[in-house]
């Protein structure tokens, strides 16, 4: 992508910061969020992005230009609270897609955790929906749903190009959750699973992801087009626990618990037809990033 005027939302988090500093280098990219850590505003300016604060829960844009070629809607909220967590993670979505309704595209990034976790079969885009994350996020899975709905009933009725990517456990050197897994290792801290066996995700890295904006970009449509963002190796987290923990020294300790999120692999099928394959081996990913975070641990 070049030369395009580019707005995305929640720019300061683990996914999104690395999308925003690439598509800078040649697009004129605006950031909105409430910027409470001076640091990572100035990180982002230093890359050329223009950040502007902004409340997404409060859904107030009017001081926002309305111009954007594309808008990637990358933001979201964890908080507990339903109030707060439907207004960022579903309210504003419709208010947003209203105030950039000349847009070209439109990006929401949804969450493999809309899926109900019946079994280990990799789910389709047409797999059963419900509530994934309820012991450790209470209100994630059904206000990401809640998104999805507006994001879809949104884009017909402005006729806005929309595309719904439910994003699978991201990560790279700018984090994720394997990150924090690696740390607990390094603490001796548990690492809770659930019972009856390996538990199955698609992690992606965040090369794949930056690759993989500019077509998700084009597919969009009217209907939505929804469809996994995933890695397309099915990868444990007993797995790339026991990689990391070879890689840093330490054994990692499991610990079965019934509240443990249980595995949420994603069907690649629709992806690879849309905007083609990933291309980052998970151990090499894995390597990267462990490196990155400890050097004196890890070689890249």
């Amino acid at each position: 992508m070049r030369g395009a005027k580019i707005l995305i939302t929640g720019p300061t988090s683990q996914v999104a910061t690395p999308i925003a500093m690439a598509l800078a280098a040649e697009n004129e990219v605006w950031g909105i969020a409430r910027f409470t850590v001076p640091a990572a505003r100035d990180r982002l300016e230093e890359a050329g992005v223009r950040c502007q604060t902004v409340n997404l829960a409060a859904g107030d844009f009017s001081g926002l230009p309305n111009d954007f070629d594309y808008v990637l809607n990358l933001a979201v909220a964890k908080s507990g609270d339903w109030e707060k967590d439907l207004a960022a993670n579903a309210e504003s979505v419709g208010l947003l897609m209203a105030h950039c309704r000349s847009a070209k595209a439109f990006l929401h990034c949804s969450s493999g955790a809309v899926y109900d976790p019946p079994g280990d079969e990799p789910r389709t885009e047409d797999a059963a929906l419900g509530d994934n994350h309820k012991f450790l996020f209470p209100t994630y899975s059904i206000s990401k749903i809640a998104g999805e709905v507006v994001a879809r009933s949104t884009a017909r009725v402005l006729d806005l190009p929309t595309t719904i990517a439910r994003l699978n456990v991201p990560y790279g050197d700018n984090g994720g959750w394997p990150y924090y897994h690696m740390e607990m290792i390094l603490a001796g801290i548990a690492i809770p699973v659930p019972p009856g066996g390996a538990a199955r995700y698609n992690p992606i890295h965040e090369d794949d992801i930056i690759a993989t904006v500019p077509k998700l970009l084009e597919v969009a449509s009217v209907p939505a087009t929804t469809l996994n963002w995933c890695g397309e190796q099915t990868v444990s987290i007993q797995e790339w626990c026991d990689y990391l923990g070879a890689l840093v020294g330490r054994q990692p300790i499991f610990e079965e618990s019934e509240h443990a999120l249980r595995g949420n692999p994603t069907d690649t099928t629709r992806m690879r037809q849309l905007v083609g394959g990933t291309t980052v081996d998970w151990r090499d990913g894995l390597r990267r990033m462990a490196a990155k975070f400890h050097p004196e641990l890890v070689t890249a």
